[in-house]
């Protein structure tokens, strides 16, 4: 670790011993996890306020910040798809949407049009499990 530290000073590389920790820490998910959205349905035709409501088999749901083996948290990704770099925490985004109080349902409000909409199971510091716990992204349209 010293000599990785030493490396990236010298060579100028940015260098953040929390995202390197982080990165070492990544939860292992059990085989067989899955997240998945229970409705809205793919293809959904919806009038706002649109009710999403969370599914998920073989984990449990924890809210971050406690550690509990074999659970994690929903964060929802709207109009987006997931970090390239899942070894870090996700951010709180308008197009990622924490549920760190483990919560299972939420309601949005959206603009009219197309959506898409996918759950990705997170750890207790908001790092995506290893393999990751991700739902099909799905496409639901907003009418007026």
């Amino acid at each position: 670790m010293r000599s990785l530290i030493v490396a990236a000073l010298v060579l100028g590389t940015p260098f953040s011993l929390g995202s390197m920790a982080l990165a070492q820490e990544r939860t292992p998910s059990p085989a067989g996890a899955q997240v998945y959205i229970i409705s809205p349905k793919n293809g959904a035709i919806v009038h706002n306020p649109v009710v999403v409501q969370f599914g998920l088999k073989g984990m449990g749901i924890a809210p971050a910040g406690v550690k509990f083996d074999n659970t994690g948290h929903h964060h929802l990704l709207i109009d987006t798809d997931p970090p390239a770099d899942q070894s870090t925490p996700l951010p709180a985004t308008d197009t990622i949407v924490h549920f760190g109080k483990g919560q299972t349902e939420t309601t949005l409000t959206l603009p009219p049009g197309k959506h898409t909409l996918q759950l990705l199971l997170a750890d207790y510091q908001h790092i995506p499990h290893s393999p990751p716990v991700i739902s099909k992204k799905i496409t639901i349209t907003v009418k007026p």
